[in-house]
């Protein structure tokens, strides 16, 4: 049985963030309904070393990808859709040693926009660790890199 349409390309596009890969964000799953993304429990994501709390940082990371990754469950073919706003509303700190899943699913998409919510969790959905709300902007599928100025400044 092969992998749907929208994993592949939530897969792909996971792929190619550099700093997701060293985390070790993973796709837990993904269909038309959303994006649940997992971010493994480790000693590099640790804020507070005398209680092992998972650092804020890497929470916002998870959240902020799975809002932008959650863009490929409803547009029909991929775009490159970048970050405008992201608003993370945390509720308590995640417990130390378990690992993080964030989930975040596209509400509205405009031509220009695409406004996502989720929230991150460990063992039960019922009990957020935070909330997230999330706007990104459509460039297209045909949107590229802009090219390099004259001596190699962007």
């Amino acid at each position: 049985m092969s992998k749907s349409p929208i994993l592949e390309r939530a897969q792909r596009f996971l792929m190619v963030i550099r700093h997701c890969q060293v985390l070790g964000v993973s796709i837990h799953s993904a269909d038309e309904k959303g994006l649940t993304l997992r971010l493994p429990y480790s000693e590099s994501i640790i804020g507070n070393p005398e209680t092992g709390v998972i650092h804020g940082g890497a929470i916002t990371t998870l959240m902020d990808t799975a809002c932008g990754i959650s863009t490929v469950c409803v547009l029909p073919e991929f775009e490159v859709c970048p970050t405008l706003d992201l608003r993370v509303d945390y509720m308590r700190p995640a417990e130390p040693g378990k690992d993080v899943y964030g989930f975040a699913e596209c509400y509205r998409v405009t031509r220009e926009v695409i406004f996502t919510r989720g929230f991150a969790f460990q063992d039960d959905p019922q009990k957020p660790i935070a909330h997230v709300v999330g706007t990104f902007m459509r460039l297209g599928k045909n949107a590229t890199r802009p090219p390099k100025a004259a001596g190699g400044a962007q």
